[in-house]
């Protein structure tokens, strides 16, 4: 059984849950940036998302089963986490990425993770969504010992704001 939408349209239907201007791009802080609590994602925000933007698209991406959130007890901060569908959407992260590196202005600080998705293709994102599973979802990775994605989408990043 499908939720009422506009129409029955596959991407119709994914627009609708994260087609909004701010979702993606929390959706990114998460599963990039490995931000799980709410002030990590407001204060590593680049765009500078606001705190009741931030606190809307949290409780939309909850009830769209794209993120969890652990609930905290008095004192600690609730934790959130990519679920299996939020972490099915690295291969259109990195393609959206890649489109963007093709067709819009980006800098060279910002623009390295999407080179490295890119090149790496399916098999990087493959491996990248097992470490995210691991990390979010308690499945361990199917090769433990296998160099992290997350190592080299780093080792990229602080290659060039090394320079």
């Amino acid at each position: 059984m499908r939720d009422q939408g506009r129409s029955g349209c596959p991407i119709n239907a994914t627009i609708e849950v994260i087609g909004d201007r701010w979702t993606l791009l929390v959706l990114r802080d998460v599963m990039f940036g490995n931000r799980r609590h709410f002030r990590e994602l407001l204060a590593g925000s680049e765009e500078g998302i606001a705190t009741n933007i931030l606190s809307d698209r949290l409780k939309r991406l909850v009830a769209a089963g794209l993120l969890s959130r652990e609930d905290s007890r008095p004192g600690q901060k609730a934790e959130y986490r990519l679920t299996e569908p939020a972490i099915q959407l690295v291969p259109v992260m990195a393609q959206l990425g890649a489109w963007g590196l093709r067709h819009r202005p980006t800098t060279e600080r910002l623009r390295v993770r999407a080179e490295l998705l890119e090149e790496g293709g399916q098999e990087l994102w493959d491996d990248f969504m097992d470490e995210l599973r691991e990390s979010h979802l308690g499945v361990p990775r199917p090769d433990p010992h296998r160099p992290t994605a997350t190592q080299r989408l780093a080792d990229a990043y602080a290659a060039v704001t090394a320079r």
